[in-house]
């Protein structure tokens, strides 16, 4: 079977809280216990959910996001991820129909879930939360299968079922819906992942019960859904239109294979898949460490990459790491560093001292500052020019005070003009999370400048 060709389904559900991320973790570990090579994907920038499809799948989860990459390469990306799978499965974001908040982007329901099916031929399984109500989820399901043409609904999954009366009820009044239940998942309290300020808790961090709770979801849903059906819907998709994306068409390598160390460990556990395969391509070895544990950078490294994470859970740790902060605070090279990677950077996060490396002090807020940003260089820095367009997306409780007189990034948005950043010849530091599959110059540029600091470009 060629990567063109694979099977796939989209697991959606009328919205949030509905049980997406419990019936896509559990349907990929239930998949790959009958053999199967699982290739999983989440419509989004979320960094959580990819983590317990990939503890599930033994293999990298991957985002599929229009804003992030652009439209025309979701299905390259899709391609690229599910190469050699026997069939894939793409856990939905949000309600079945949500998309970006813009007002240009509103009425389209632009990266939503919806989006990607459409952009994936894929049918849509929904997932709906019948807990407090029986009858009228006929009503809501018929409503979901209309909505949008060109998404087709090709099967129901009843969660938190209450009883066998309960099921039958559901069942009975779907019968007239044309719209097949291929589960029901009965109400289980043994499944409820941990989660705390920005969602679950990363499996990165939660390690042997990360496990546990990956394999009770693949018995659960394998108890509860007919996968025969489900894997009968995933065969019915067409071949997504175009070929696999293909990192090394994206840049050109650098000789000498300089070292790009990548942050990882508990602190830092977000990142995307397609980052690391940039790098490689444009010439650089990436070595991995770790800012808790490890007390000096990889040999020769010659630029840095700190992405997403939850510093503000490992403050404690990360300051007490003193030969790790020092080494940070005294390498030359180029870095770039998102969300988790600024705070790292800053003077302070929540009191503790940090690498001092940029100016401003950071901490916790009771606000979350969460969505999509379009936002405009502002400085040159090793990955960005002025003037440049970036897309990102913004995700955390934290602020940063004292930062730059001038921000690495500004953009315009409901309540006004912000600004965000930190960027000179050696750094680039800010809040906002970018797909480098969307930019694959900053892999480029990054693995360029390391073999040449002081000349960016």
């Amino acid at each position: 079977m060629t990567s063109h060709a694979v099977p796939r389904l989209v697991v959606a559900a009328p919205s949030s809280g509905s049980g997406k991320t419990t019936v896509a973790t559990g349907l990929i570990a239930a998949l790959r216990a009958r053999g199967l090579r699982v290739s999983p994907h989440k419509v989004g920038p979320d960094y959580i959910d990819p983590g317990y499809h990939s503890l599930a799948a033994g293999r990298p989860g991957r985002n599929l996001d229009p804003w992030l990459v652009g439209e025309d390469r979701i299905a390259p990306l899709f391609l690229h991820g599910a190469a050699g799978a026997d069939v894939a499965v793409v856990e939905g974001v949000m309600g079945l129909f949500d998309g970006h908040g813009g007002e240009e982007f509103r009425a389209s329901g632009f990266a939503s879930t919806a989006h990607v099916a459409r952009l994936l031929g894929a049918p849509v399984v929904l997932v709906v939360d019948v807990a407090r109500q029986s009858r009228s989820v006929a009503a809501l399901v018929q409503g979901f299968a209309v909505f949008e043409p060109g998404v087709r609904i090709g099967g129901v999954i009843l969660n938190r079922v209450g009883s066998d009366r309960h099921e039958e009820l559901c069942r009975e009044a779907l019968e007239a819906s044309g719209v097949p239940v291929l589960g029901a998942i009965r109400r289980d309290g043994g499944v409820v992942t941990p989660s705390r300020h920005l969602g679950l808790i990363p499996a990165a961090e939660r390690g042997g019960d990360a496990v546990r709770a990956v394999e009770r979801l693949g018995a659960l849903v394998a108890e509860s859904c007919d996968l025969d059906a489900l894997l009968r819907l995933a065969a019915t998709a067409p071949p997504p239109a175009g070929r696999p994306w293909d990192p090394a068409e994206q840049v050109t390598p650098v000789p000498g294979r300089p070292v790009v160390a990548v942050a990882g460990g508990p602190a830092f556990t977000f990142s995307y898949a397609e980052h690391v395969e940039l790098l490689r391509a444009a010439g650089a070895d990436v070595a991995v460490f770790d800012p808790l544990r490890d007390e000096a950078l990889p040999d020769g490294t010659a630029a840095l990459v700190i992405g997403g994470g939850f510093p503000e859970v490992h403050a404690h740790e990360l300051a007490a790491n003193a030969p790790m902060l020092a080494a940070v605070a005294a390498f030359g090279g180029p870095v770039a560093a998102e969300c988790a990677g600024l705070l790292y950077l800053c003077e302070e996060l929540d009191g503790r001292a940090m690498c001092g490396r940029i100016p401003g002090r950071a901490a916790m807020t009771s606000r979350l500052t969460l969505g999509y940003r379009e936002a405009v260089a502002m400085v040159e820095s090793p990955l960005t020019r002025p003037g440049e367009r970036f897309r990102g997306h913004e995700f955390h409780r934290t602020a940063l005070t004292g930062g730059a007189a001038e921000p690495l990034f500004r953009w315009s948005g409901a309540g006004g003009k912000f600004g965000d950043g930190f960027g000179d010849e050696r750094i680039t530091a800010s809040y906002l999370h970018l797909h480098w599959a969307g930019y694959p110059e900053a892999a480029q540029r990054l693995v360029s400048s390391s073999r040449s600091p002081s000349a960016l470009r």
